[in-house]
């Protein structure tokens, strides 16, 4: 076993994590396109996760039309949960 295996994990972990949240995220895009019916249980649960995740983002942009909104909105924070996320498991993966 390396004497680095716990900074490959937690960089693992966090590269998980920013994963899942991108996903969370691009799901919320594509339910919202697809016009997934929100009295769902699960798209309720993803729309609230997703409006959550992307707080500081969502009504960043001011495009006339809803879906460029909430494409540019909500897609800008799943890029930045994937760079910021994997540039850190990368690091953590260095040391």
């Amino acid at each position: 076993m390396s004497r680095y295996h716990g900074s490959n994990s937690a960089g693992r972990a966090v590269a998980i994590v920013a994963d899942i949240m991108a996903l969370i995220l691009g799901l919320w895009i594509l339910m919202y396109l697809l016009d997934a019916n929100r009295a769902n249980d699960l798209v309720q649960f993803v729309h609230d996760a997703a409006n959550w995740l992307a707080g500081w983002s969502r009504d960043l942009f001011t495009f006339d039309e809803d879906w460029a909104r909430v494409v540019a909105g909500y897609g800008l924070a799943a890029v930045v949960y994937l760079f910021i996320g994997h540039a850190v498991a990368n690091r953590l993966g260095r040391h």
